[in-house]
């Protein structure tokens, strides 16, 4: 329903209910009845597309809402599920939603190629993508993928930074988001988020993966939120108070109670069971995924929602050197901003 046709929807209210405070002969009753002001200010929506279906990784935004920290900050946060064909940022490049998640390098290329987009916040200070290898497969470094195949993303910037630092050519098979294949073939690799596909694998009758991170390749992308830069220029103080609210809602989730959350997610997937659930909660906890890995004391979550221009210099620095991105064509002060952390 658009503003003008609740208002006019509260004015009939109101104008019936001065009808029949006069026909039951109050005609006091009725004056103040006119009288009375509209019942609640209106909300700033806010649409976040999630990079996924509502899982743990979402943990923050689910228990904010839950807790109805978005809406004391006058904001009405509306979560799409996402999925394997998400289209994030164009979404939000468009104005389809305002705010959108994603490994901060898919952000940089959609924003090198015009996308008119901005790092505002992050999801995860350590991006948990990793390969996933069957226990007894014989590959330990990333060295020794050389000529191996494995299912991926084809357009997973690590790709690329894989064969040139290491001088390695895979074979890739464009990733189905399944572990079907996984537990049928003791010999497959696949590209996963340790915090999820693993509980299917182990769920699947296969014994716990292990993994190669990422980011022991020194390839360390944030899991970011970015914004739709005109709406963000415009809604300041709006985009803090949901920032503020998001990062107080990981802080509870992980910290505090994370029943609100939990229940909250099983609303929006009904796949959520209990066990992934915890699960999944678990694994952020035990990589300190939301305060940062390097985080001291490593239950601090002090960082929960930043980012750094250090951090974005190298990423930059990375597409760069890769061939994805132009000598100085982006900078940290052109793709990221901190204006609106808490």
């Amino acid at each position: 329903m658009s503003s003008f046709s609740s208002s006019r929807f509260q004015r009939s209210a109101q104008l019936i209910a001065v009808g029949l405070a006069w026909l039951l002969g109050g005609a006091g009753c009725a004056k103040r009845e006119a009288e009375k002001p509209d019942s609640a200010p209106t909300k700033t929506k806010i649409v976040v597309q999630l990079d996924w279906v509502p899982e743990p990784e979402h943990g923050g935004f689910f228990q904010a809402q839950a807790r109805g920290w978005f809406a004391a900050a006058g904001l009405e946060v509306e979560l799409l599920s996402g999925g394997a064909n998400t289209f994030g940022p164009q979404k939000v490049a468009t104005g389809q939603a305002h705010l959108g998640q994603s490994d901060s390098t898919t952000t940089l290329l959609a924003i090198a190629e015009g996308l008119p987009l901005v790092h505002v916040g992050a999801v995860f200070q350590n991006d948990p993508s990793v390969l996933m290898l069957h226990a007894d497969n014989p590959v330990t470094r990333f060295e020794e993928l050389d000529g191996r195949t494995l299912m991926a993303r084809p357009e997973w910037v690590f790709l690329r930074y894989l064969k040139k630092k290491y001088n390695v050519t895979v074979n890739v098979i464009p990733q189905n988001f399944q572990v079907g294949n996984f537990i049928a073939d003791k010999n497959f690799i696949q590209q996963g988020f340790y915090i999820a596909e693993p509980f299917h694998i182990i769920r699947g009758g296969a014994q716990p993966p292990k993994f190669l991170y990422v980011w022991d390749a020194g390839f360390d992308a944030y899991t970011a939120l970015f914004a739709n830069r005109a709406w963000a220029r415009d809604h300041g103080p709006q985009l803090r108070a949901f920032l503020s609210a998001y990062a107080a809602g990981w802080r509870d989730y992980l910290q505090g109670d994370p029943a609100p959350g939990q229940a909250a997610l099983k609303i929006a997937n009904a796949n959520n069971s209990d066990e992934f659930l915890a699960w999944s909660r678990e694994k952020i906890l035990a990589e300190r995924l939301v305060g940062g890995r390097d985080a001291v004391p490593a239950g601090d979550l002090s960082r929960a929602g930043r980012i750094e221009a250090t951090r974005f210099a190298i990423q930059i620095a990375t597409l760069e050197e890769l061939g994805m991105v132009a000598p100085g064509k982006l900078t940290p002060g052109t793709v990221m901003t901190t204006d609106f952390l808490p």
